[in-house]
């Protein structure tokens, strides 16, 4: 019953990895280390390539007898899919491709797929249910909405069953300290501005301060990594248990403005970060909270850490190590 876990050095995958191992599975991780740490694998196998490469890809699957592939590789950051779309739809769209076409031949039972919120654009009213229109308005939202057409199609076509489950915005990071974020130019908001009050950014840009909400800033839904770690652990649960292939949003149910989520880092940092307001970035939704009922019903999944300064301080102490550790952020 092992699983292979692609991405698995990076920030969420290895947040999953380190929750799988403590529980005794057995994992295999395949990451290229683009993005991801060596450091970040503290359970299994640490195995490096890419999961575009068929030869390998099938090897793995057959050598170990995966019965379970979680897939988190990818590119994520959406300013560059908006500049740069093609390497999105490469690495995210074909690569995922090749990766199911191996899972076939393998004869793998289930697959868990990192999607994203994204695939909503700019939903109604700022809330996106399951059953909402998926329109995405930049390339890596659409490059994942690809792949899940994909999944929901092989699935129809064969015995593979899955769970995708649509992140909102993750953030915090271990709270035992062990693992965290460690992207070197990450552009996710409570990292940079963490990196900010630590002085290793000498500020932090809000982009958009006139968009149609409560303080003009944007607003997300901010769900901590190890609760969104703990749905995929409970996903695995459901398929094994012969649970049907299902689509799962995962967050909060409400949302914090930029400004918000600023005033909390200063809080708790003692100091305020200096801000620079500049314009609104292309593939920003003004607001993007979600419904998230379904995943407590089908997973049975209950948030642990849902509080913006546990969040936070969780971020903030890791930005801390990393500034007395450098060695965490080279492989």
């Amino acid at each position: 019953m092992a699983i292979l876990v692609t991405g698995g050095a990076g920030y969420i995958g290895s947040h999953v990895v380190r929750q799988l191992g403590e529980r005794g599975e057995d994992i295999i991780v395949l990451d290229n280390l683009s993005t991801g740490f060596r450091s970040a694998v503290l359970h299994g196998q640490l195995v490096v390539g890419d999961t575009g490469d068929r030869a390998l890809v099938g090897d793995l699957l057959q050598r170990h007898k995966i019965e379970t592939v979680m897939h988190f590789a990818a590119h994520t950051i959406v300013p560059e899919s908006v500049t740069d779309p093609l390497k999105y739809y490469g690495n995210n769209t074909c690569a995922t491709r090749n990766l199911l076409e191996c899972c076939q031949a393998a004869g793998v039972k289930h697959f868990v797929f990192s999607s994203t919120a994204a695939v909503y654009g700019i939903p109604d009213g700022g809330v996106a249910a399951e059953d909402s229109p998926t329109r995405p308005i930049n390339p890596y939202g659409t490059s994942k909405l690809m792949s899940e057409w994909m999944l929901r199609d092989l699935a129809a076509a064969s015995t593979l069953r899955y769970v995708v489950l649509r992140y909102f915005n993750v953030a915090g990071s271990d709270p035992g300290g062990r693992i965290g974020q460690s992207t070197l130019n990450a552009t996710l908001l409570t990292k940079v501005a963490c990196e900010a009050a630590v002085g290793k950014r000498p500020h932090v840009s809000i982009f958009g301060t006139d968009y149609p909400t409560p303080d003009g800033t944007g607003v997300r839904d901010y769900i901590h990594v190890e609760d969104l770690a703990d749905a995929h652990v409970r996903a695995l649960d459901y398929l094994r248990r012969d649970g049907a292939s299902v689509t799962l949003n995962c967050g909060y149910g409400h949302g914090y403005s930029v400004r918000e989520v600023m005033s909390t880092v200063d809080r708790l940092n003692g100091t305020p970060v200096k801000t620079i307001e500049s314009p609104r970035r292309p593939g920003d939704p003004p607001s993007l909270v979600a419904r998230a009922t379904r995943v407590r019903e089908v997973l049975g999944w209950q948030p642990r850490f849902d509080d913006l300064a546990t969040i936070v301080r969780s971020q903030l102490e890791w930005e801390k190590r990393l500034l007395a550790e450098p060695e965490l952020q080279r492989n």
